[in-house]
Order: C-alpha cells, then structure tokens, then sequence
C-alpha cells in the first residue's frame, strides 16, 4: 500500500468519526435490562438519573409496569398490573392499568387512579398529561380537577418542563393530527400540520419547544418528523423510509425507528441517520428494533431481540468517542507495519 492510499484511508475514518457532529458519539455499551423473571419486556422512558420505567413479564407471563435496575436487571421492581410510560427527575412515574395512574415507585402498591384511561408523560412539576375522553391534563392528587384539553377524540403523550403539551387530536373531518394543545384548555390548539399527506402525530416535546413524532406523506407514508412548533407547515422530514421518532432531549438529539431498526436521527432532515444497530459490538448478538427515550447524557433506551431471541428491554450508555478514535489508531498502525 502506498503513503497515498495510506492517507486516503486515514482520512476516511477520521471523516467519518468527525462528520456530522451528532455522529462523534463512539460506540456504545448495552445493558440487558431484563425481565420479571419471564420472557420478555420493553423499557419506555429514561430520566436524566438513569432510572428507566416501562413493562415486563412475570413468571405467569402476566405483563407489569416496571422500574428497571440500570445496572443488570436483577433488581426491576414490579409496580403493579399495566404499563410504566413515563418517569420524571424525581422518580415520579406514571402509566396505566386500564386507569390513569400515578405509580407508587417503591411497587408497594400505593398508586393513585387519577380519573382516565392512560397518563402518558410527567414533567418535573409533576404535571401529568394523557388521556380521559380526550387528551387531559390530570390533577395529580386524584381528586379530579382534571382539565380536559381537546373538545375532539384526543391524546396528550407528552408535557415538557414549562407546561406545554403535545399529541395528536381528531380535526374536524375526523383526521389525526399532531398538536400543541393549550394547557388552560381554552382550546387555542395548533394543528403542527403533516408532511403533505393527511395524518399526524407528535410524540414528544424537549424544554427548548421542540417537537417530534410522525407525520405521513403525499404518498401516503408515515415519516419521522420534526414539526415546526407555530403550525407554519415548515415541518421536517427526518427518514426517507417509514419511520417514527419517539424523543427528543434538550440537546436535539432525537431517537425512534426507521424500518424496524432502532434509529438515532439527523434533526437536519440531511439523511445522515444512524442504524444504532451499527454502533454495538455485532459478536453480541443483539438486534435493537426501537430506541423509545434519550434522556441529556445521551443513554437510549427501547426493545430489541437479545441473543437468546426474546424481546428485551435494552440501555444503550455512550462510551467516549476517543476510545473509538484509539480503537482507528490502532487498526491503522496494524494497516502500516503490514503493508511496508
């Protein structure tokens, strides 16, 4: 090999370490977060302590809302029949049992039914929002002051740190569309539009106002979006392919699924997506589907097929980037002394 192709692949990794930025993350760690002592489970949402909330199965393959042990799975807490959505900074979790809960975290069972059928998101003002007819924002103690947010067939999935609100609501015509609801319930609802097609969904809002989900096109596929928060239509498309993105954190960076494959997007619309399946050891032998939460530090979690082929709730921690970079250094010094 001469000193010319030498550069020309030396420049080629640190390309593509280095370009975009929101790739210079290196590679990643994976965490089985395990199960309830049965088959399978799903993790859904991740604060920015580490603590992952979603649902598992017990040995009577009965399905259980969750909060996982980050560490190996070994101690998950059973929080009761139904599904964990959504934990704050302070450990508060909300989910469903067929009702609206707000889960007792330590799994003692003290939960308090807060008047609906589903609690989506809690912020860190344990504001609670999902839905009870339509989407709602939930008196937190219980007692029923709840504030209904749409007068159409509705849902709230997600409040942010300042109270604003997104999810999806019936028009008119009887179409879902995303939305930002208004909080007092005066009804002053955006309508974020779609991406030239019909329908619409918006998943989750970062503290910034940004907002994420899924909107179909002309054609009529569904896409991961980027929605433009004024309902001006100048809404992003983030996939060429059916995909659907699920988080975005206060940094921008924004997970879900494109194809079946769990996915870290470009928020520029650019195309430069991440398959996070690529950013695991391979010899491991997982394969992510979905990446459903990022919390600030960058850990993903979502579900995926672990080695034995059961569906698993994974955690995915960034590992520095240098240590991706040395790990490049030392192949190319290999490529050198074998090629002199």
């Amino acid at each position: 090999m001469n000193r010319r192709k030498e550069r020309l692949i030396t420049l080629s990794f640190i390309l593509a370490i280095a370009a975009p930025a929101h790739q210079a993350i290196g590679y990643y760690k994976i965490i089985d977060l395990g199960t309830l002592s049965g088959p399978s489970s799903m993790a859904r949402s991740i604060n920015n302590h580490g603590q992952i909330v979603g649902e598992a199965y017990d040995s009577s393959r009965n399905q259980r809302a969750t909060l996982f042990d980050p560490t190996s799975g070994c101690k998950n807490i059973n929080l009761g029949s139904g599904l964990a959505y959504s934990i704050n900074n302070y450990g508060q979790i909300v989910g469903t049992d067929g009702r609206a809960i707000l889960f007792d975290s330590t799994g003692g069972g003290h939960n308090i039914n807060l008047g609906g059928v589903l609690a989506d998101s809690i912020n860190d003002q344990g504001q609670i929002v999902g839905r009870a007819g339509g989407a709602t924002l939930f008196d937190p103690t219980g007692g029923g002051h709840n504030t209904a947010l749409s007068k159409f067939d509705s849902t709230a999935l997600s409040i942010n740190n300042l109270g604003q609100i997104v999810g999806d609501a019936r028009d008119s015509s009887g179409k879902w569309r995303a939305t930002l609801f208004d909080p007092t319930g005066g009804g002053n609802n955006i309508d974020l539009g779609t991406l030239g097609g019909t329908w619409s969904s918006a998943f989750s809002i970062n503290d910034l106002g940004q907002i994420v989900g899924r909107a179909n096109d002309s054609s009529g596929c569904g896409r991961a979006t980027l929605f433009d928060p004024t309902g001006g239509g100048k809404n992003i498309a983030l996939s060429g392919q059916w995909s659907e993105a699920w988080s975005i954190n206060d940094n921008g960076q924004i997970v879900g699924m494109a194809e079946n494959r769990a996915t870290l997007f470009d928020p520029s619309g650019g195309e430069n997506n991440i398959d996070l399946n690529t950013l695991i050891d391979p010899r491991l032998g997982w394969t992510l589907t979905l990446a459903s939460s990022i919390n600030d530090n960058g850990w993903i979690v979502g579900y995926g097929r672990n080695p034995d082929g059961y569906s698993r709730a994974y955690l995915l921690i960034p590992e520095p980037a240098s240590a991706l970079i040395m790990g490049l250094g030392g192949l190319l010094l290999t490529l050198r002394r074998r090629y002199r």
